[in-house]
């Protein structure tokens, strides 16, 4: 065990980082195949506009995006103590992990069921466990793979947008190299996934999106992300004071310096 010292400060505050970024991009991932109304969570019932020469029915949206600003968040913290090898290996470890996941899922459909486990809900016969199981977990191959895809491209951009400015603007602006990068990873994030799945993969086919409904939707999450995004800012600032009480203020600065350096 030469060398690895799991009393380490850094060390800790890496695997706790690494950890809650891992949990909350796997859980982001099974929480996307439920939709859900925004404007029915606000009480605004029957909402139907024009956007992009497509009618909008409602401002709906996946669940995974309640949590991908955080697993942006983290990025950057990442980031920030760090640097690109930090987050360039924590994306990678993120995309197997996904994958691993979904196998495993797979793995887990493919099994028989056990006849007395099928219908032993509350809801009796009218619920078919296996059906409902199948239903929520067998998401398609090109959802999987634009996913990872998203993921992938979105975390690596987000790395070189937030070392560039902060090459331009050194230790100022935390809001603005943080946020700034968060918005343009996202804006990759939202069109990446939507346009591989439901465009690319369906070319040919009866089911294959516009490309002015892609647009149309992938703004419309775009949107969403956006103002969370900002809204979020002041979390970064927590989080930096928080680290920097746990490590104390010269063992922080030696990380930023570190981080920059690659």
């Amino acid at each position: 065990m030469s060398g690895f010292d799991i009393k380490s400060r850094p060390l800790r505050l890496f695997i706790g980082l690494s950890a809650f970024f891992l949990a909350n991009a796997l859980v982001a991932e099974f929480m996307g195949v439920k939709i859900f109304s925004l404007n029915l969570m606000f009480g605004i019932d029957n909402l139907t506009f024009q956007f992009l020469g497509q009618q909008i029915d409602g401002m709906n949206l996946t669940c995974g995006v309640l949590l991908w600003p955080f697993v942006f968040l983290m990025t950057d913290i990442m980031n920030e103590y760090f640097g690109k090898r930090g987050v360039r290996y924590l994306s990678y470890l993120g995309a197997a992990t996904i994958a691993y996941s979904f196998f495993m899922l797979w793995m887990a459909m493919e099994v028989p069921p056990a006849p007395w486990w099928i219908f032993s809900s509350s809801f009796g016969e009218s619920l078919n466990y296996e059906n409902a199981y199948d239903s929520v977990f067998g998401q398609g191959n090109a959802i999987i793979i634009g996913s990872l895809l998203a993921f992938l491209l979105s975390q690596l951009i987000d790395v070189y947008v937030f070392h560039a400015i902060k090459k331009k603007t050194g230790d100022k602006y935390i809001w603005l190299r943080s946020t700034g990068s968060t918005l343009i990873s996202q804006l990759i994030d939202s069109f990446v996934v939507l346009t591989y799945a439901f465009y690319i993969s369906r070319i040919g086919k009866d089911n294959q999106w516009s490309i002015q409904l892609v647009l149309a939707v992938g703004l419309l999450n775009y949107t969403y992300k956006f103002l969370v995004a900002i809204l979020l800012t002041p979390a970064i600032y927590l989080g930096h004071s928080l680290i920097e009480k746990y490590l104390g203020k010269e063992q922080a600065e030696k990380l930023r310096q570190q981080a920059m350096q690659g």
